[in-house]
């Protein structure tokens, strides 16, 4: 499998979990698929080949999902992975489940090979909270699994800023106030002082704009994100609704 990259198995897994109910998400807080189902979570790590690495990837992430699986690739409807006894002994042993991709000549399919061994973690735990956050807080699945290192990723935190970008490109300036009471979130005071990415600049105290920088950025994401326009004309329409209210 020379020419077979890590990111080539998000969309099968992605297709073969949303067909069991999970709402999926990539590149979480570091692990490659995390998938959600009521309040069950679970993480998924890939790679093309069986390694310890990989492994020890999966056991990590024991400490805050209720089970994980590890992936791996096969092609042709026979082949099996290298030492595949060797791999369900280690895996079964550890409690981690097992998932092979098989690529086939018309299609892809994902098979179970055994389930992990489920665990109660608990609902509050600092770093389920972590995940659960940064799943809530993104209005948009841009990040693909199995990226390198050199590929973007899209935080919630990133999602955040992008739509206060969008916001002040409508109203021209703004406060932290006047942006939340659009929907803009909680920590935007927060965004707009550390100015993370060099989109805003203040006019004066309490008062921010979009910086060209942050015009760029929004001309580069409008077409990745088309909801991000939704989101912010609905949030226009809803203030402009409640003034029509007060008259």
């Amino acid at each position: 499998m020379p020419s077979l990259r890590e990111k080539d198995m998000h969309g099968p897994l992605c297709t073969f979990l949303e067909g069991q109910g999970y709402s999926v998400n990539a590149e979480v807080r570091g692990c490659d698929l995390t998938a959600r189902r009521d309040d069950e979570l679970i993480a998924i790590e890939m790679k093309t080949r069986f390694s310890a690495r990989l492994l020890a990837q999966a056991v990590r992430r024991q400490r805050t999902y209720d089970g994980v699986y590890i992936a791996i690739p096969v092609m042709g409807s026979k082949k099996m992975p290298p030492s595949m006894r060797d791999i369900t002994i280690l895996c079964r042993g550890l409690g981690v489940g097992l998932l092979l991709v098989r690529y086939l000549k018309t299609k892809t399919r994902v098979e179970i090979i055994f389930h992990p061994r489920m665990k109660d973690t608990p609902s509050k735990g600092k770093r389920r909270r972590a995940v659960i956050r940064e799943i809530d807080g993104r209005y948009a699945e841009l990040n693909t699994a199995g990226s390198t290192t050199r590929d973007e990723r899209v935080t919630a935190y990133k999602q955040r800023a992008l739509f206060i970008a969008s916001l002040l490109d409508r109203l021209g300036e703004a406060s932290p106030k006047a942006l939340k009471d659009l929907g803009a979130d909680k920590t935007t005071q927060t965004i707009l002082s550390m100015n993370h990415y060099g989109w805003f600049e203040r006019v004066e105290r309490g008062v921010y704009r979009l910086h060209p920088a942050g015009i760029e950025a929004l001309g580069q994401y409008k077409e990745r994100i088309p909801v991000l326009e939704e989101m912010t004309e609905e949030a226009l329409r809803a203030r402009d609704g409640k003034k029509e209210d007060m008259l």
